[in-house]
């Protein structure tokens, strides 16, 4: 009689359990929903008025009421993008160090530890660390070169960026290379193959989809990033035109100018801005599950 009434609560258990696990689920497809309905509806009044040209036009002049997305589009993919070409070098090294040659230790451990102590480093942090430390090296730079010495802007954005990323995705790679099959990496050893021959034919092909996540998962973070972007960037509503010049990214502009919008219509063509950030984050993560199953069935 007892071992039934505990086979009931068991799956009455069960069936709570699995009850909750779906409320979560369906809470979580909500609260997106709900974001895009709620950024959807205050960026109406701005999509009316100018319509598409919102996206492509590259002027922005709240006096004016004239209001172009185009320029922080561009500021966010350059930075963005300039940032990741920066850290995956240093990302790919860290994790297959750590996630092959450097498995254990007292030595791994301070690696490891350093790594998670420098992506929870707020970003305000690495902000004043680039005023303070970079830019000034920066200035020195484009003096050597002849050029307007900023300081701040695109290269000094994207260097500091690359440092608060390289935490997120030598972390994830590292864990997938260390779950790479031991009898994968012996049984080509037996076959005469060298350590760099077993992680580049062996490892990395394995645990490529893992790795591109861990990618995509630094990439959001750059595209997203705020504070430090703000106070590094220059802050100039216009198309960069090299890498040294000062400009703005559709975070930077969020955080600058949404305390100062009073009118309608300047605080709609704002919340577009966010509303265009979260169809460009959205856009990239789908595209990036969609490679990953690929790869996944591929082999």
């Amino acid at each position: 009689m007892n071992d039934y009434k505990s086979i009931a609560l068991a799956e009455s258990r069960a069936y709570v359990f699995k009850i909750i696990l779906r409320l979560s689920g369906y809470l979580a497809i909500a609260i997106l929903c709900g974001v895009f309905i709620t950024l959807a509806s205050k960026a109406a009044l701005s999509l009316q008025e100018t319509g598409l040209s919102f996206f492509y036009t590259s002027t922005w002049d709240p006096v004016r009421d004239s209001f172009g997305a185009f320029p922080f589009f561009i500021g966010t993919m350059v930075t963005s993008v300039l940032a990741l070409t920066i850290s995956l070098p240093f990302s790919f090294a860290l994790a297959i160090f750590l996630g092959e040659y450097l498995k254990q230790g007292r030595l791994s451990n301070i690696v490891s530890t350093t790594l998670d102590l420098l992506a929870g480093i707020p970003s305000v942090i690495y902000g004043f660390w680039g005023l303070f430390v970079l830019v000034p090296l920066i200035r020195d730079f484009q003096n050597m070169l002849g050029i307007v010495p900023h300081g701040v802007g695109i290269f000094s954005s994207s260097i500091v960026l690359a440092l608060m990323i390289v935490p997120y995705s030598a972390s994830i790679s590292r864990e997938v290379i260390a779950l790479v099959p031991q009898d994968l990496k012996e049984a080509a050893q037996s076959l005469g193959a060298t350590q760099f021959e077993v992680v580049t034919r062996v490892i990395l092909p394995y645990a490529k989809s893992g790795i591109f996540a861990g990618i995509l998962m630094s990439f959001g973070r750059a595209i997203s990033e705020t504070m430090a972007v703000t106070m590094l960037i220059g802050n100039a509503n216009k198309i960069p035109t090299s890498l040294f010049s000062p400009a703005n990214t559709l975070a930077s502009v969020l955080a600058n100018e949404f305390a100062e919008a009073s009118e309608a219509l300047y605080l709609s063509s704002l919340i577009s801005l966010a509303l265009m950030l979260f169809f460009i984050t959205a856009i990239f993560s789908f595209v990036g599950r969609w490679i990953i199953r690929r790869w996944m069935v591929n082999g």
